[in-house]
């Protein structure tokens, strides 16, 4: 049977950008190409069918492999294989991770495992934003439950002007490289460096990168709209509302008094791990069924209870003084 393929194309500051998907990993959840100029990455994203045992967090990891035949060339060593991760792809990989990572369920306990492979680079547009775009449109179009997507570009500055997905080219004469992800409401992920640019431009620059994002994830909404799967369900792992309201009445009064006294972090945290040992001592003399339940409810409600003080009661009190003078010589 021939593979349905699916093309979308975007056009972000000027130049188009092509989505694919529907040629290749037929079995995975998601799988989309993303290509701009001759620069190619292909995203893969599935997940697994049961959950992890015995741990607390999401498993998540996002993988971003280069290739040399991605430039043209054959890895020179006697093997002729691939090396370990570039300091360059690793930084690609957490770059990519930011943004993904805050829009899963908090609850999900399935390991979801994103790849992203380089296979054309043509030396004259990066690769890392296109690794965003890829990742983000393989799990929009995937039944792994996640609430996105998110767009990402790379905004320059070249003679004032900023310029959007610059060419290494471009960046050279850029006195700004900022790269933005986020969806259409918000900014998640901004990472820059500028040669001292106001704070002015770079408000400016952020404000634009977030409208320049935005033609992206409407595509991406498209493609998930018209070849997107259902969304799988999942067991939750998330705190039970009665232990939490169980803990939160025993924790809450003690939380108050020590949010109530001048912000000292060591203080602050020595007290808190004694209401947490007190509490614990507490639990496991009546039970140690559902333990990891409550851990997890004291950790939310000292989140919970920090968070509504200072939205009440304004700024929490903050001592003064508490760094050494810096001292300098020539």
């Amino acid at each position: 049977m021939k593979p349905q393929v699916s093309s979308y194309t975007v056009e972000v500051g000027g130049k188009p950008v092509t989505f694919e998907t529907g040629k290749l990993a037929a079995q995975a959840g998601g799988a989309v190409t993303v290509q701009l100029g001759e620069s190619q990455i292909f995203g893969v994203a599935t997940m697994s069918s049961t959950p992890r045992e015995g741990i607390d967090f999401f498993p998540l990891s996002v993988d971003y492999e280069e290739r040399m035949y991605a430039g043209g060339r054959i890895p020179g060593s006697f093997f002729r294989r691939e090396g370990r991760p570039t300091e360059e792809a690793i930084l690609t990989a957490r770059l990519t991770d930011r943004p993904l990572r805050p829009l899963f369920p908090k609850d999900m306990r399935n390991d979801v495992q994103v790849i992203l492979y380089a296979w054309s680079a043509d030396g004259e547009n990066p690769l890392d934003i296109l690794a965003v775009n890829a990742a983000s449109a393989a799990l929009a179009i995937s039944d792994i439950p996640w609430d996105g997507p998110v767009g990402a570009v790379r905004i320059g500055r070249v003679a004032g002007e900023f310029v959007v997905n610059p060419t290494f080219a471009q960046l050279e004469e850029s006195d700004l490289d900022l790269r933005l992800a986020g969806t259409s409401e918000a900014v998640l992920m901004v990472e820059a460096g500028a040669n001292e640019v106001s704070e002015e431009v770079m408000v400016a620059a952020l404000e634009f990168g977030h409208a320049s994002i935005q033609p992206i994830i409407a595509t991406i909404n498209q493609m998930a709209a018209e070849i997107g799967k259902p969304k799988r369900d999942y067991p939750s792992f998330g705190v039970i509302e009665s232990i939490k309201d169980d803990v939160y009445a025993k924790v809450a009064p003690r939380l108050n008094e020590i949010l109530s006294q001048p912000y000292v972090k060591a203080e602050f945290y020595g007290a808190l791990d004694q209401i947490k040992a007190e509490l614990i001592a507490e639990i496991l003399e009546a039970t140690v069924i559902l333990f990891k339940f409550h851990i997890a409810a004291i950790y939310n409600c000292s989140k919970f209870d920090f968070k509504k003080y200072k939205k009440n009661k304004g700024t929490l009190i903050k001592q003064y003084n508490l760094f050494r003078p810096a001292y300098f010589r020539n």
